[in-house]
């Protein structure tokens, strides 16, 4: 099981959400968009210049800072 953070996470592969680091309004941000605990996402892209991730979660794309990405461990998952 090798953990890494969201923001080191390679575009076009898929993802569990292990824990998240943050606290107070970072976490709460974070569980808004639906990056909770157990959740699965897809690195879908990045912006030109590195920042933010655009992010596949529960079926809707959302744009994550390189930052609060870096507060959210993950572990990769293989597609079936």
């Amino acid at each position: 099981m090798k953990l890494l953070k969201l923001s080191e996470a390679e575009v076009g592969k898929t993802y569990i959400v292990i824990r998240i680091n943050g606290k107070g309004f970072l976490k709460r941000r974070l569980m808004d968009l639906g990056v909770t605990t157990k959740a699965k996402l897809k690195v879908v892209g990045v912006a030109p210049l590195g920042d933010p991730l655009n992010v596949e979660v529960n079926g809707f794309n959302v744009a994550i800072r390189r930052s609060e990405a870096s507060q959210v461990i993950v572990e990769e998952i293989e597609e079936k």
